[in-house]
């Protein structure tokens, strides 16, 4: 009776010992799998920084050598790696426990590959005509703000989520990797960018000539009715044919090229937007640009018309480049 006793214990002890092993060892292979995922996590974004971001923007800003079909092939080799980068970390072995890092992770990484993909198919033409220039650096300008918010996604997401789970988790001794692909916040500017990559969308292509830049807003007419500022409701024929007369001085001592007027129309409806550019304005001389608003405008209800000349680079006061204007337009 007392063996048998002694036999049983034994059993239990083992058992005990047995039970307390494989959880030691599945906790082991919990905590070694989350350690894994966060060690493969900074690899993939390192990469992302040293292999994609860095010599992108470097070749960006050092582009003077390179021609626009050589600048659009490489971007778009850096995309391909970026897609790749991408790709592996979709491919990642992820504990149930990193699935919400995982997500944002994917995020992060598709947003890069995305905005690379853009920015070579517009680079030739930011590097190109004045105009086309602009939009297509407005648009490289658009997708640095995409890249800013991988940053953001990876710095609010992606690290205080892997960083819960191993302190959930009581694992130390792990460093959890940052990520910054934007260098800075000055390639959200399109004029910034023109300057950088050495296009015409900022009219940034010469160093800035000294002195006073700038122009001011001289009047706004329809037809014979010359628009008096608000609080004055400026009473206007409708018609498909409605066009402004833009009158506005150049103000400073040196000319100026590609300057867009834009007149806008809010209030009532969907607004109204139109613009023009005056390929170049003189030093101390008045300038003249018609825009025809191309439609019918609201009729019967008192809209604004805000009339902006842009700003040119080195301007410092803008204060007289806008006016607002109150209209109630008839038939």
């Amino acid at each position: 009776m007392i063996r048998r006793a002694i036999a049983i214990g034994v059993l239990v002890i083992l058992l005990i010992v047995i039970v307390l092993g494989f959880k030691s060892c599945r906790d082991n292979a919990r905590k070694n799998s989350l350690r894994d995922y966060n060690r493969e996590v900074a690899t993939i974004v390192q990469d992302s920084d040293t292999q994609v971001s860095k010599p992108l923007f470097d070749l960006l800003t050092s582009n003077q050598n390179q021609s626009p079909v050589t600048l659009e092939t490489q971007i778009n080799q850096y995309r391909v790696v970026a897609d790749q980068q991408a790709q592996r970390a979709r491919d990642l072995d992820v504990p149930s426990q990193m699935t919400g890092a995982q997500r944002h992770l994917t995020t992060v990484l598709d947003f890069r590959a995305e905005a690379l993909a853009v920015v070579a198919d517009q680079i030739r033409a930011a590097l190109g005509s004045a105009r086309a220039a602009e939009d297509a650096t407005n648009e490289i300008a658009g997708q640095m703000q995409k890249l800013l918010a991988s940053d953001v996604v990876y710095s609010q997401r992606v690290a205080p989520l892997i960083k819960q789970e191993l302190d959930d988790n009581d694992i130390t001794g792990q460093t959890i990797a940052s990520s910054k692909f934007l260098p800075n916040l000055g390639w959200l500017d399109p004029g910034t960018v023109a300057t950088r990559i050495g296009g015409e969308g900022g009219g940034a292509t010469q160093p800035l000539a000294p002195g006073p830049h700038g122009h001011g807003l001289t009047s706004v007419s329809v037809g014979d009715t010359t628009l008096q500022p608000q609080p004055a409701v400026n009473r206007l024929p409708a018609g498909s044919d409605t066009t402004f007369d833009v009158t506005f001085q150049n103000q400073g001592a040196n000319d100026e090229t590609n300057v867009k007027v834009t007149v806008r129309i809010s209030g009532a409806g969907k607004p109204i937007t139109v613009n023009k550019t005056v390929p170049q304005t003189k030093a101390g001389a008045e300038a003249q640009v018609q825009i025809p608003l191309g439609q019918s405008p609201p009729i019967g209800t008192p809209v604004t018309i805000k009339v902006t000349v842009d700003k040119v680079r080195g301007e410092q006061t803008t204060d007289n480049n806008t006016q607002s204007y109150t209209a109630l337009f008839t038939r």
